[in-house]
C-alpha cells in the first residue's frame, strides 16, 4: 500500500508539472518517459501501459486521487487495455474490471468532473462493446436500472447516449459479425428504451404542468391561433398544444435535456416504426415549444438571479434539442406507409409552432421575436455545476431558428410531395407562414437559408407542372397569390428604397467563393425572381418592369443636372440628402438591370411571338439607356461624392450593357424573323447598340465598363450575326482602331475580346443565307488583312538569313509573343466548332504566323514561360484546325516537338523549372493526346515514338516523385493511346469476332502494352487519390469498351495482380473515399473468372496475408460467400477487409507467447 501511495503522489506531481505552462518540451519528454503512456498531448507508448496488470495500479489511482490529470491518465490506460489488449486479459481480471469500474462510477459520479465521468462511462461502454451479452450479460440491464432510479437517472441517460454512439455504428476494431450482432441487440432494446424516455419526459412535463394549470390571464396563458384548427383538425390537439409551458426546476431541465439528446441520437439510426409512438411525438413537440416561447424562457430571470438567467437559457436549449429530434426523423426519406400518418401529425404540430413564432402581438414584432429566439443556447450541465463550475462547461452554439429552418428545408425537399396530397394539410396557409418567417429573419444567413427553401419549393412546383401539363392552370391558380407576393417582396428586399439599413450591412468588397456577400445576396434573390418568372411570366414582367422604369427615369433625368466646369463636366447635385437618394436609386437601378437580364431566357424559343411586345419594350429601353450613358459620358463626370457616385454611375452603365447582352439570343431570333420580314426596326436596334458600344472601346474608359462593352460586341458578332453588322460605321471605326499600329493597345482581356468579335464578324456564316450569298471571297481577304495587322510585330520576329534584323531585347520579344499568341489562340479556339469554310479561311489567315511559331520554338525551348504560351497555341491549333493544317505540316510539327523534348529537356522542365516547366510538359502531352485520337492511319506511324517517349523518357522521371504534376496528363495520354488505337495491340479479325471464344485475338507490341499496364498498376500504390480515381476509371472504361479484363494477356498475367493491389489498398485504408469504386472494379475483374477467383486467388491471397493465423484465415475464407451478383460480392469484399483488419488488431494486442486456439 505504501508503494502504491508513493507512486500516486509521484504521478500527481509529474502530471501537474507536465501540464504547467512553464514546462519545456525537453522536460515533458522526460516526464512522458516516466509516466508511461499518455494520449494527450502527444502519444507515447511505454512498457507500463502494455503490461496487462497495470490496470490494478490505475484502479487504485482512480479511487484515491482527485487530480484530474491522473484520473484521465488512468482511464486512458483502461481504454487502451480494453480496445487493444482485451483478448489477452485473463478472464478473472476481466470479471474484476467489469465489477470495479461500474461501482467506482456509481460511488463518485456526482463528485467527478463531468469530463472524467463521461470518460469513465465510455470505458465501461467499451467493455460492453466487447463482452455484451455473453460475458457481460447485465450491461444493458444495469443502464436501464440506472435510468429508472430517480437518484441515478442522469447517469443512466449519459450511459445510454454513450452506448448508442459507440455500439450502433462502431469503429472498425470489430468484426462485421460483431457489428451486426450489436446492432441487432440494440434494436431489440429500442422499444423499451423509447418507452422509458417517453415516461421520463411525460413525468417531468405533467409534474410541472400542475403548477402552471391555473395561471393568471397574463403573461403565461395560452395563445389560440387562427390557423390552428386548419393545421390540427382536432380541438383536443389544439387545446393540448395551447397549454401553458411549465417552469422546470434545474434538476428537471438537466434530465430532460439528457433524454432529448438520447432521442436525437437514437433517431439518427433506428428505422421509422411503430416504436416511435404518437405519445412520444406529442411529448417531443411539447418540449419544442420551449424554444419558441419567449415568456417561458424569460420567466426564470425576472428576479434577476444569475442562476435563474442560466436556467432561462437552458429552457431555450430544450426547444433546440426537441427540434433536433424532429429533424432526425424528418431527414429519413424512406417512410413506411404506416408511418405517414405520424408524419402528417408531426407536420401539423410543427406548423403550429411556426404560426406561434410568426404571430404578431403588442409585445413583440415577428422580427424581434425571431432575434430573441436566434440567441445561442449552451449545452446543459448538472445543476450543481451551472454556476460554480461554469468555466468547465462545454460550449457549443445552438440556435432554435437554425434548427427550425432546417426542419422547413427537410419538409419541402423530402416530404412535400407526399404531404401535399393530404386534404388535412393546408399548403397555401403553410406558405403564408413561411413567407412571414422568411422576411422577418434577423440575420442574412437566415434569410439566405429561407430563400433556398423557396427555391426548392419553386423547383418542386415547376417539375410538378411539367409532369402534369393538363393540371397546369389549376396548380398555378392555387399558388398564384403566394408566388406574386413572394416576387414582390424579394424585389423589395434588393432595393435600397425599401431595405437600405440591411443592404448597407452587406460586404461588397471581401470575396468568398469568388463573390462578395452583396453579390451572393443579389444572386440568390434573382434566382427566386427567375423561377417565379418561369411559372408566371406575365405577372413577373408586370411587377418588375414598372419598378425598373421608375429608376430609369431618375437616371435618364440626370442630364439636366450636368454643367460644364473648367476641367470638364460636373453633376450639379451636391446636397448630402440628394446625393444619398441618388446613390440608393443608382444601386437599385443596377440590381433591377441584373434582374431584367436574368429574365431574358423566358422571352425566347416557343414563346418568342407571344412575348415579343414585352421583350421589345425591354430591349428598346436598354438600348436607349446604354446610348445615353455613352453619349453624355457619365463614367467620366465629376460628382460631389466621387468615391460613391462615380462607381455607381459606372456600374449602372456596365449593368445596362450586360443586361442588353443577355438579350442577344432574343436578338438572334428577332434577326431570323427580320430577315424574312426585312424590318428596319431591327437594323435600328443593332446600329444604335453599336453607337453605344464603340465610344467605350478606349483606353480612357474604366476596365469594368470597357469589358462590358467588349462582351456585348462579342455577343452581337457571335450570337446575333446580322449580315449588315460589318457595314455599320461604328463597327468600321472599331476595325480601324484595332488594326492601327499607332493606336494604344487595350488591356489584354479587352484586346482579346474585341479581336475575337472582329474575327467572328468575318468568319461566322450569316444565318438564313445560302452558301453562295455568304460573300466568302471578300470576307476571306478582310480576315487575312485583320490577322496580318494583328500579327505584324510577331511575324517580324522570324529569323531571316538574307537580312538579319537588329536584336530585340528578350523582355520586349516576350511581350510581343504573349500579346499576339493570346489573341490568335482565342480566335482559333472560338472558331474550332464552326463550319469547314470558316476554319479554312481562319487557317489561311494564320498560316504564316503558325510557321513563324514553329521556327521560333527551338530558340525558346529553355524559356519555359514562352514555350508554355507557344504550346498552348499549338494545342488549340491541333484541336481546332488540324485538318486545315494538312498532314505534311502537322507531321513536321509533331516531329519537331519529339526532337526537341529529349529526356534531358524533359528532366529540366519537370525537375528544375517548377510549375511552369511542368505545365510545358503537360501541354506537350495534351497535344499528343489529340494526335493519338485522330482516326485513320495518317498519324499511326508516330505511335511507337509517342509510347516510347511516355514510357522511356517521361515516366521514369515522374514515377517516384510524390508530386502529382504531369502524371494525370501522362496517364490520360496512355489511356487515349490504348482506347483509340486498340488494333495497334490487338489485331481483330472477322473470324475471331464471329467465333468469339474459339480464336483469340492476335497480340502485337506486347512489351509496350505490358509496360503501360504495369505503370497503371504502380499508380495504385501511390497516395494521390485523384490520380488513383482517374486511372481506375480509365481501366474500367477500357474494360467496358474494349473488354480489357477478358484479353488473354491481361487475364493470365495481370488480372489477379490488379485485384491483389486493390484489395491491399482497401485493407490499408489509404484511399477510403474510393471504397465503392474499388469494390466495383474488383468485382468486374473477378467476374472474368469467378471460378479462378474463388478457387485459386482468394486462398492464395489469404495465405499471403501476414498478421493472421491459419484458423483466422479459414474463417475469412468461409465468410466470403460465393455470391456472383455485384451488391453481394462487394459486401463480401468489404466484410473480408474489415475482418482482416480486425484480426490483425486483435493479434497485435496479445502478449508475446500467447497460445492461440
Amino acid at each position: 500500500m505504501a508503494s502504491e501511495e508513493a507512486s500516486l503522489r509521484a504521478l500527481e506531481s509529474l502530471m501537474t508539472e507536465f501540464f504547467h505552462d512553464c514546462t519545456t518540451n525537453e522536460r515533458k519528454r522526460e516526464i512522458a518517459f516516466f509516466c508511461c503512456y499518455l494520449t494527450f498531448p502527444e502519444e507515447l507508448l511505454d512498457n507500463f501501459a502494455q503490461q496487462i496488470g497495470a490496470w490494478r495500479l490505475c484502479l487504485y489511482f482512480l479511487s484515491s486521487t482527485r487530480n484530474d490529470y491522473v484520473m484521465m491518465y488512468s482511464l486512458t490506460v483502461f481504454e487502451n487495455l480494453i480496445n487493444k489488449m482485451w483478448l489477452g486479459v485473463p478472464s478473472q481480471d476481466k470479471m474484476e474490471i467489469r465489477s470495479c469500474l461500474p461501482k467506482l462510477l456509481l460511488a463518485h459520479h456526482k463528485t467527478l468532473p463531468y469530463f472524467i465521468r463521461n470518460k469513465l462511462c465510455k470505458v465501461i461502454v467499451d467493455i460492453g462493446r466487447q463482452d455484451w451479452p455473453m460475458f457481460y450479460h447485465d450491461f444493458f440491464t444495469n443502464i436501464l436500472q440506472l435510468i429508472q432510479s430517480p437518484v441515478t437517472t442522469p447517469l443512466g441517460l449519459i450511459m445510454l447516449k454513450t452506448t448508442s454512439e459507440e455500439l450502433a455504428c462502431p469503429r472498425e476494431d470489430l468484426s462485421v459479425a460483431r457489428k451486426e450482432e450489436l446492432r441487432k441487440l440494440l434494436l431489440d432494446q429500442v422499444q423499451t428504451v423509447l418507452g422509458l424516455l417517453t415516461g421520463i419526459l411525460e413525468t417531468v412535463w405533467d409534474k410541472h404542468s400542475v403548477t402552471a394549470a391555473t395561471p393568471p390571464p397574463s403573461p403565461t396563458s395560452g395563445e389560440s391561433g387562427d390557423l390552428l384548427s386548419n393545421l390540427l383538425q382536432s380541438p383536443s390537439s389544439a387545446k393540448l398544444l395551447n397549454q401553458p409551458i411549465p417552469i422546470l426546476d434545474a434538476e428537471s431541465e438537466y434530465i430532460c435535456s439528457l433524454a432529448l439528446e438520447c432521442l436525437a441520437h437514437l433517431f439518427s439510426w433506428i428505422p421509422l416504426s411503430a416504436s416511435i409512438t404518437p405519445s412520444l411525438l406529442t411529448t417531443i413537440f411539447h418540449f419544442a415549444r420551449f424554444g419558441c416561447d419567449i415568456r417561458a424562457r424569460k420567466m426564470a430571470s425576472v428576479n434577476g438571479s444569475s442562476q435563474n438567467c442560466v436556467l432561462g437559457q437552458e429552457r431555450g436549449r430544450l426547444g433546440v434539442l426537441a427540434m433536433s429530434c424532429i429533424n432526425e426523423l424528418m431527414s429519413k426519406n424512406c417512410v413506411p406507409m404506416e408511418f405517414e400518418e405520424y408524419l402528417l401529425r408531426m407536420f401539423q404540430q410543427t406548423f403550429y409552432l411556426l404560426q406561434k413564432i410568426t404571430k404578431d402581438n403588442n409585445a413583440h414584432t415577428v422580427k424581434s421575436r425571431l432575434e430573441e429566439l436566434d440567441e445561442r443556447s449552451e449545452v446543459a450541465q448538472e445543476p450543481s455545476l451551472l454556476l460554480v463550475r461554469s468555466q468547465e462547461r462545454e460550449r457549443r452554439p445552438w440556435s432554435y431558428i437554425e434548427k427550425f429552418t432546417d426542419f422547413l428545408r427537410l419538409f419541402v425537399s423530402v416530404h412535400l410531395r407526399r404531404i401535399e396530397s393530404y386534404s388535412q394539410f393546408p399548403v397555401v396557409e403553410f406558405l403564408t407562414l413561411l413567407f412571414k418567417y422568411t422576411f422577418h429573419q434577423p440575420t442574412h444567413e437566415g434569410y439566405f437559408s429561407c430563400l433556398d427553401i423557396w427555391t426548392l419549393f419553386l423547383d418542386y412546383l415547376t417539375s410538378k407542372i411539367k409532369s402534369r401539363l393538363g393540371d397546369k392552370e389549376a396548380v398555378l391558380n392555387r399558388y398564384e397569390d403566394a408566388l406574386v407576393l413572394l416576387l414582390t417582396e424579394v424585389l423589395n428586399r434588393i432595393q435600397f428604397r425599401y431595405n437600405q439599413a440591411q443592404l448597407e450591412e452587406l460586404d461588397d468588397e471581401t470575396l468568398d467563393d469568388d463573390q462578395t456577400e452583396w453579390q451572393r445576396y443579389l444572386r440568390q434573390s434573382l434566382e427566386v425572381v427567375a423561377k417565379v418568372m418561369e411559372l408566371l411570366p406575365t405577372h413577373a414582367f408586370s411587377t418588375l418592369f414598372p419598378v425598373l422604369q421608375d429608376n430609369l427615369e431618375v437616371y435618364l433625368g440626370l442630364q439636366q443636372f450636368i454643367v460644364t466646369s473648367g476641367s470638364g463636366h460636373r453633376l450639379n447635385i451636391t446636397a448630402e440628402n440628394d446625393c444619398r437618394r441618388l446613390h440608393c436609386s443608382l444601386r437599385d437601378l443596377s440590381s433591377l438591370l441584373q434582374a431584367v437580364g436574368r429574365l431574358a431566357e423566358y422571352f425566347i424559343g416557343d414563346v418568342f411571338a407571344a412575348r415579343f411586345s414585352d421583350a421589345l419594350t425591354v430591349v428598346e429601353r436598354l438600348v436607349k439607356v446604354t446610348l445615353y450613358g455613352s453619349q453624355i459620358k457619365l463614367y467620366n463626370i465629376e460628382t460631389a461624392v466621387p468615391s460613391v457616385l462615380k462607381p455607381d454611375l459606372i456600374d449602372v452603365h456596365a449593368q445596362s450593357l450586360a443586361a442588353l447582352q443577355a438579350y442577344s439570343h432574343w436578338l438572334a431570333q428577332y434577326c431570323s424573323e427580320a430577315h424574312r420580314q426585312n424590318t428596319q426596326q431591327f437594323v435600328t436596334l443593332i446600329s444604335t447598340t453599336m453607337d453605344a458600344v464603340t465610344p467605350l472601346i478606349s483606353t480612357k474608359v474604366q476596365d469594368k465598363l470597357l469589358l462590358s462593352a467588349c462582351h456585348l460586341l462579342v455577343s452581337l458578332a457571335t450570337t446575333v450575326r446580322p449580315v449588315f453588322l460589318i457595314s455599320i460605321p461604328a463597327v468600321q471605326k472599331v476595325f480601324n482602331r484595332i488594326t492601327d499600329a499607332s493606336a494604344q493597345r487595350l488591356v489584354d482581356k479587352a484586346q482579346v475580346l474585341v479581336c475575337r468579335a472582329l474575327s467572328n464578324i468575318l468568319l461566322l456564316p450569316w444565318p438564313n443565307l445560302p452558301e453562295n450569298e455568304q460573300q466568302w471571297p471578300v470576307r476571306s481577304i478582310n480576315h487575312a488583312s485583320l490577322i496580318s495587322a494583328l500579327s505584324r510585330d510577331y511575324r517580324n520576329l522570324k529569323p531571316n538569313a538574307v537580312a538579319p534584323q537588329r536584336k530585340m531585347p528578350l523582355d520586349d520579344t516576350k511581350v510581343i509573343i504573349h500579346q499576339t499568341l493570346s489573341v490568335l489562340e482565342d480566335i482559333v479556339e472560338n472558331i474550332s466548332g464552326e463550319s469547314t469554310k470558316s476554319r479554312q479561311i481562319c487557317y489561311q489567315s494564320l498560316q504564316e504566323s503558325v510557321q513563324v511559331s514553329l521556327a521560333l520554338f527551338p530558340a525558346f525551348i529553355h524559356q519555359s514561360d514562352v514555350t508554355d504560351e507557344m504550346l498552348s497555341f499549338f494545342l488549340t491549333l491541333f484541336r481546332g484546325l488540324r485538318v486545315q493544317m494538312g498532314v505534311p505540316f502537322t507531321e513536321q510539327i509533331i516531329q519537331t516537338f519529339l526532337n526537341m523534348f529529349t529526356r534531358e529537356q524533359l528532366a529540366e522542365s519537370i525537375l528544375h523549372e517548377g510549375s511552369t516547366g511542368c505545365r510545358v510538359v503537360e501541354k506537350f502531352l495534351k497535344i499528343l493526346q489529340v494526335v493519338v485520337q485522330e482516326p485513320g492511319q495518317v498519324f499511326k506511324p508516330f505511335l511507337p515514338s509517342i509510347i516510347s517517349l511516355c514510357m522511356e523518357q517521361v515516366y521514369p522521371i515522374i514515377a517516384e516523385r510524390p508530386s502529382p504534376d504531369v502524371k494525370a496528363e501522362l496517364f490520360e495520354l496512355l489511356f487515349r493511346t490504348l482506347h483509340h488505337n486498340w488494333r495497334y495491340f490487338f489485331k481483330s479479325t472477322v473470324l475471331a469476332s464471329v467465333q468469339r471464344g474459339i480464336a483469340e485475338e492476335q497480340m502485337e507490341n506486347e512489351p509496350q502494352f505490358s509496360a503501360i499496364m504495369q505503370a497503371f498498376g504502380q499508380s495504385f500504390l501511390q497516395p494521390d487519390i485523384h490520380l488513383f480515381k482517374q486511372n481506375l476509371f480509365y481501366l474500367e472504361t477500357l474494360n467496358t469498351k474494349q473488354k480489357l479484363y477478358h484479353k488473354k494477356i491481361f487475364r493470365t498475367a495481370m488480372l489477379f495482380q490488379f485485384v491483389n493491389v486493390l484489395l491491399q489498398v482497401l485493407v490499408h485504408k489509404s484511399h477510403d473515399l474510393l471504397q465503392e469504386e474499388i469494390g466495383i472494379a474488383i468485382y468486374n475483374m473477378a467476374s472474368v473468372d469467378f471460378d479462378g477467383f474463388f478457387a485459386a486467388f482468394l486462398p492464395e491471397f489469404l495465405t499471403s496475408c501476414d498478421g493472421v493465423d491459419a484458423n483466422q484465415k479459414n474463417v475469412l475464407g468461409r465468410n466470403f460467400k460465393m455470391d456472383r451478383d455485384l451488391p453481394s460480392f462487394t459486401q463480401n469484399v468489404h466484410r473480408l477487409v474489415n475482418d482482416l483488419r480486425y484480426y490483425r488488431l486483435c493479434n497485435d494486442s496479445l502478449p508475446p507467447g500467447t497460445v492461440k486456439l
